[in-house]
């Protein structure tokens, strides 16, 4: 079994149980010892895995920290655990930090069993960061993801090679971060760099509010009409003749639902389009249809009725994204297309209910 196949059993596994699971040590015997197992570690040999590791610091003496892996006798990770309902922002790691600096450890690993920070200390030498330098969710990842999860694997473990790219991991994330809180919140700063590259005049504080919806919507759109591209892209790679893509929709959905007065939009199927490159990461796109109608247009699996994927409500002044959880539908509020992909693990969740049926 892959380590990616490892990794998404682990993650199936998790909505199935995370109700029976109240405590602690539920959460470490259920998600933790199974990831770190997943990374290739013995947790029931003792040369690999040291559960309740005693480091004394200073005056703090008997506290423990939850596990130290150890590979070729030498500790190269430990791991601090919370229950799997604890929210990891608000939990500071004190024992990680404290352990951090008094053993040989150059990694520190705070979990609740479904979310994962990985801490170094490429700020200060033998003293953790005070913030990750990769996050890991097991519920919302991607191959990238996995790939430099993989790199704490014991078979692929190596020291310098993981710090040499934790400082990059570290700081593209953290503008990552910045950049999504810019497009959502514009700061003034943020406004003022855009307008002055179009607008000559003095950037006042009242020009200033002027342009802020005004950069926000121009980098909404250059951003979606980016990501339109790269999804055509990778639906045509999936077909040998792309024409039939554009052909199949046009005949099997808007020219046999106009019979009945109904008119697929481009708005409907630019989300068509969307929903299936979500999707694709789960199951082939040929089997993702669309069928439309005066109320509502559904994207189904295998054009079946009985295995809609979404609904698109889109023929109201308000748009609604129907969500099928449990096959009870879920309408939420939407501003556009670009919603979507906000809503891509509940997509995704809802085709892997139908193909584990």
């Amino acid at each position: 079994m892959d380590f990616i196949d490892k990794v998404q059993e682990i993650a199936q596994r998790i909505p199935k149980t995370l109700d029976h699971i109240q405590t602690e040590e539920a959460t470490k015997s259920a998600f933790v010892m199974p990831f770190i197992q997943a990374l290739g570690y013995d947790v029931f040999n003792p040369l690999e895995v040291v559960p309740e590791f005693v480091a004394d610091h200073g005056t703090k003496k008997g506290e423990k920290v939850d596990y130290a892996i150890k590979k070729d006798d030498s500790m190269v990770m430990l791991i601090e655990c919370k229950w799997c309902g604890a929210n990891l922002q608000g939990c500071h790691a004190s024992q990680l930090y404290r352990y951090f600096s008094v053993t040989e450890a150059r990694f520190g690993i705070l979990t609740n069993g479904i979310y994962y920070q990985f801490f170094s200390d490429l700020d200060e030498p033998n003293k953790m960061d005070s913030k990750p330098f990769f996050e890991f969710d097991m519920l919302d990842f991607d191959e990238q993801r996995v790939e430099e999860l993989k790199k704490f694997t014991k078979t692929t473990f190596d020291l310098e090679n993981i710090l040499t790219t934790a400082s990059d991991l570290k700081y593209t994330n953290a503008i990552k971060k910045v950049f999504r809180e810019e497009l959502d919140s514009p700061s003034n700063d943020f406004v003022r760099f855009f307008t002055a590259k179009v607008y000559s005049g003095r950037l006042y504080q009242q020009v200033i509010d002027q342009f802020t919806p005004i950069v926000k919507k121009a980098l909404s759109q250059s951003l979606r009409e980016r990501v339109n591209e790269r999804i055509q892209t990778a639906l045509n790679a999936d077909q040998e003749e792309p024409q039939e893509i554009v052909q199949a929709s046009e005949t099997e959905v808007p020219d046999e639902a106009a019979k009945d007065g109904v008119k697929t939009t481009e708005e409907e199927l630019e989300s068509f389009n969307i929903v299936k490159a979500i999707v694709r990461e789960v199951v082939d796109v040929k089997r993702v249809a669309m069928r439309d109608t005066k109320s509502y247009c559904g994207i189904l699996l295998d054009d079946n009725n009985r295995k809609p994927i979404c609904r698109l409500h889109f023929n109201t002044i308000q748009k609604y994204l129907g969500i099928i959880k449990n096959k009870n539908e879920e309408r939420i509020p939407i501003d556009g297309v670009d919603d979507l992909f906000k809503h891509a693990d509940s997509l995704k969740a809802t085709v892997t209910e139908y193909l584990n049926d």
